[in-house]
């Protein structure tokens, strides 16, 4: 009788340590994610206490709305494959070839993905826009084309398929597709048969978590996308802020959250079978010295493909900013325009800065504690749902996000529309995603019996997590923290409602610059995109340093 308790006192125990872990979580996402959605759709679909689902069909069936969903899906999907397809070769090159530079290029391939969506829109308007060094090319004005949007996504997802199939392909062992060619199958039949099944899942993946950022894209179509293209991110925020029509943003935020949910259960899927189904190997022993021509070309042309696509728009965004002499672009950035900012523009970096330290602590606070419970191998099917719902706030629109804060959390006790909590309490969402994929393999790492021996021994939960968990992860944590602070600096979509006008953020701030006419506001624009991509960069070449390749690729 003794043994049964002693062998089950553990699984108790270990099931009670994972309900605390996930009591905080859950209260978190449900309090400041799930009621303020819940709260605008009811505020715009209900009437006098009564669902009006007709209003859903109206909004559907009006021609403006068709080409919003049509023009959301198919620049979605039209991007999607131009990113894999620029991408994919790039994938090959980082996981197989060994050239001088690698390290500094890939953390150079990965500088797109966490600059803020304002920043990306920003530097490809410099490239194609208002003067631009593409501004006219063989006579099509690439700005007012839905290229340049196309483009500027590809440019953002790139490092996504870079880090996910070519993190995978670098594990795969070569020796399979050499004993399929010793058999007599060609390198292309070889490469068929063997190594894209393999591949399969993770290209999967990645296309799904692009096509989940392209579908909801926000900052990028908004700044390139002008009155002419318009998304269902995008067409919330003009019917939330502009025309004021809660019951036809709360239509389009359904439509958004179906889709998205589905997207995201097929990349779950995805990425447990990608886990599941192969067996990998160092990739240092993978790697090697790029040899003959073709080889060597490869290298070239992936190499000029990063110059053109990736560094060259960065280059015009800060060539731009300098346009002025004499830096006055950057000291404009010190004076007060009252028609504009009750603040000087340079002050919203100061804001950017502590709104984001205050959302990281939230957000490694809240990832780690979802991440611990997660990883636990007896975890059912419950606790991997709650997995799926810490990625709905990536999906789901950040405009409706915000507007739900202003329309939900307006009552006591949590009356906090003038409290300056709200920004990072909405940064917090988006960057606590991050943290949980970033902590999670490396967590699921950990072998599960040190954590028993140490409850068999007494040891309290936390003190597992102390003892055991701690010392493993702690770098990984510190990546987790990188990539949420790096996040919440380029967070946009909700703070742009809920900053309030004399402590605007950074990516607020250059909206409100390139909405205004003139050269002089079009410049500080640059400036402050300039400065918020060199903080986010220097962000990324710590979180480098930190890198294991142990930890997730996002």
């Amino acid at each position: 009788m003794d043994v049964a308790r002693t062998e089950v006192t553990p699984h108790r125990r270990g099931n009670a340590a994972r309900l605390g872990l996930m009591a905080l979580p859950v209260a978190f996402f449900a309090v400041f994610f799930a009621y303020p959605v819940a709260a605008i759709v009811a505020r715009g679909v209900k009437a006098d206490g009564a669902w009006r689902l007709g209003r859903v069909v109206d909004v559907l069936a009006e021609p403006d709305m068709r080409h919003v969903l049509w023009f959301t899906t198919w620049q979605a999907l039209a991007s999607t494959a131009l990113t894999l397809l620029i991408a994919l070769p790039g994938a090959y090159v980082f996981a197989r070839y060994d050239f001088p530079g690698r390290q500094v290029l890939r953390a150079v391939v990965t500088v797109p993905f966490v600059l803020p969506t304002v920043v990306v829109g920003t530097a490809f308007l410099a490239l194609v826009g208002r003067g631009g060094l593409f501004d006219d090319l063989w006579g099509i004005r690439l700005d007012t084309t839905v290229w340049a949007i196309l483009l500027a996504h590809v440019f953002f997802n790139y490092a996504v398929v870079v880090r996910t199939v070519g993190g995978l392909w670098a594990q795969l062992d070569p020796r399979q597709e050499e004993a399929a060619r010793v058999l007599g199958a060609c390198r292309l039949t070889a490469w068929r048969m063997v190594t894209l099944p393999a591949l399969a899942p993770a290209v999967a993946a990645a296309a799904l978590m692009v096509f989940l950022f392209t579908f909801t894209s926000f900052g990028v179509v908004q700044i390139l996308g002008g009155p002419t293209f318009s998304t269902l991110e995008v067409e919330i925020y003009r019917q939330t802020s502009e025309i004021f029509d809660l019951s036809t943003a709360a239509v389009l935020t359904i439509v958004q959250f179906v889709a998205v949910g589905a997207i995201l259960g097929v990349h779950a899927w995805t990425v447990r079978r990608r886990e599941s189904a192969l067996k990998l190997v160092d990739p240092s022993r993978t790697a090697r010295r790029p040899r003959g021509a073709a080889q060597w070309a490869l290298l070239g042309a992936v190499l000029a493909t990063v110059a053109l696509l990736l560094v060259l728009p960065l280059a015009v965004l800060v060539q731009r900013s300098l346009d002025a002499p004499g830096f006055a672009y950057y000291k404009a950035l010190t004076r007060t325009d009252d028609s504009t900012f009750l603040v000087p523009p340079v002050d919203a970096m100061v804001n950017s800065l502590q709104y984001a330290v205050v959302a990281t602590l939230i957000a490694v606070l809240i990832g780690s504690l979802a991440a611990a419970a997660l990883a636990r191998r007896d975890a059912g099917r419950l606790v991997r749902g709650f997995d799926a719902l810490l990625m709905l706030p990536l999906g789901v629109s950040a405009v409706t996000v915000g507007f739900g804060f202003l329309i939900a959390l307006d009552k006591p006790p949590l009356d906090l529309r003038g409290s300056w909590i709200l920004v990072p309490l909405a940064q917090a969402l988006v960057g606590a995603p991050f943290v949980v994929r970033t902590m999670l393999p490396v967590l699921r790492a950990v072998d599960e019996r040190l954590r028993e021996a140490a409850a068999v021994l007494g040891a309290s939960p936390w003190r597992v997590w102390r003892e055991v968990d701690l010392p493993i992860v702690r770098r990984a944590l510190l990546i987790a923290a990188g990539f949420a602070f790096a996040v919440s600096l380029g967070e946009f979509g909700a703070t742009v409602f809920i900053a309030r006008p004399d402590n605007p953020t950074l990516p607020v701030a250059v909206a409100r610059l390139l909405a205004r006419p003139g050269d002089l506001n079009y410049g500080q624009a640059m400036a402050l995109s300039t400065i918020l991509m060199v903080v986010c960069a220097v962000a990324l070449g710590v979180l480098e340093r930190l890198r294991t390749d142990r930890t997730g690729e996002f």
